[in-house]
């Protein structure tokens, strides 16, 4: 049996004439780039976050940049994130003139332990930019609590976490900006790049508007230097279409993970932990292994696609080399990029096809 890590071709059949017909509309009003289409996704996604504002932009790294550049930090300010994310975390605070300043993972959720957070703190610190990995918020009440005690801001990467909450609060609603992707293997995907910042400072919108339009309110006027990065409308219209169908695939998503929870309790690896406070959406169901290469092997054998995230933590790359890291820096990071292995977990899989991952996985002895 073949089972795909993600499905995208069957995700389209499903609501193929909702969104030719959302593309038909934008493509007969000529309103290619920001305009209604995208105002009201803004507003959509706002509401469904629980956030005062939300500003569309050309993709989740932009989101990361220019929520950065917002703030008005100061060149070479350090910003404290994880080591064990996708790069796009650590290259938007370099590119914005930041330091990225890495803490370590708590091994369970794989999200910035809070105590690592508080070990790195300096008199150059200005903000933290936590990461929601796999769809599992970080812990906002410890973090938050060091953010305030230290007068320090917080943008979250909340990439991979839309739809999810952390003590029965959504992404919005929480202190700080959050970012989110659309990039098309998310849970909530376009058909290309695209991003979005939420916020409750309308100064914050205010300076993410022009930011992202060339650091212009409109005729030609600039007020300070820009960045070309919005988000399209027809990125936006198929983004629409998707959202009101984005409960019910991450609930399918959590019913995948139950029966994967109930299927491998014996078998030889690591389970995902789940914060209870918070409501996983399950980007991603990540096991561990000792034995994650030769497992990847076998779960190919038996037609199943899985994927490593991530290989090599972001410390320990050469991009990055000029902070001085070294190997060792963060042992729960680096243990993590050696055992992770994540399986499919998307929304159009089939309770046959979940049960037979599982039976896979069980087959397999090191």
């Amino acid at each position: 049996m073949k089972v795909g890590l993600v499905d995208l071709p069957s995700q389209y059949l499903e609501i193929k004439d909702e969104i030719n017909d959302a593309i038909h509309q934008v493509m007969v009003s000529a309103q290619f780039i920001l305009g209604p289409t995208v105002s009201n996704l803004e507003e959509q996604i706002a509401e469904y976050s629980g956030a005062k504002y939300a500003v569309g932009v050309n993709s989740g790294t932009d989101a990361l940049l220019l929520a950065l550049v917002a703030h008005r930090f100061n060149p070479g300010d350090e910003i404290i994130t994880s080591p064990f994310t996708f790069v796009a975390t650590a290259e938007a605070i370099a590119l914005a003139g930041l330091k990225p300043v890495f803490a370590d993972i708590d091994p369970q959720t794989f999200n910035i332990d809070p105590e690592a957070i508080k070990r790195v703190i300096t008199p150059r610190t200005r903000a933290i930019m936590p990461v929601d990995l796999f769809g599992q918020m970080a812990d906002r009440t410890a973090i938050i609590e060091i953010a305030e005690q230290n007068g320090l801001e917080l943008i979250w990467d909340a990439a991979q976490a839309i739809g999810g909450a952390f003590a029965n609060k959504q992404l919005g609603e929480w202190t700080g900006s959050a970012t989110l992707s659309f990039f098309p293997t998310k849970n909530l995907g376009g058909c290309g790049d695209g991003g979005m910042i939420l916020t409750n400072s309308e100064s914050i919108r205010d300076g993410l508007r022009k930011y992202r339009f060339h650091g212009s309110g409109g005729g030609y006027v600039y007020d300070r230097v820009g960045y070309c990065s919005r988000l399209d409308a027809l990125q936006a219209a198929i983004i629409a279409v998707k959202l009101p169908h984005l409960e019910s695939w991450n609930n399918a998503r959590r019913r995948n993970a139950d029966l994967y929870y109930s299927r491998l309790k014996s078998a030889n690896v690591l389970l995902p932990f789940c914060d209870p406070r918070a409501h996983h959406i399950y980007h991603q169901y990540t096991v561990r292994s000792n034995h994650r290469d030769a497992l990847k092997l076998h779960l190919k054998s038996r037609g199943v696609d899985t994927g490593i995230y991530y290989p090599l933590a972001l410390h320990l790359q050469k991009a990055y080399e000029s902070l001085d890291y070294k190997p060792g820096a963060f042992p729960h990071a680096e243990n993590a990029t050696q055992t992770v292995l994540s399986i499919p977990i998307h929304p159009g899989l089939t309770e046959e096809q979940v049960h037979y991952v599982a039976d896979s996985i069980c087959e397999f002895s090191p």
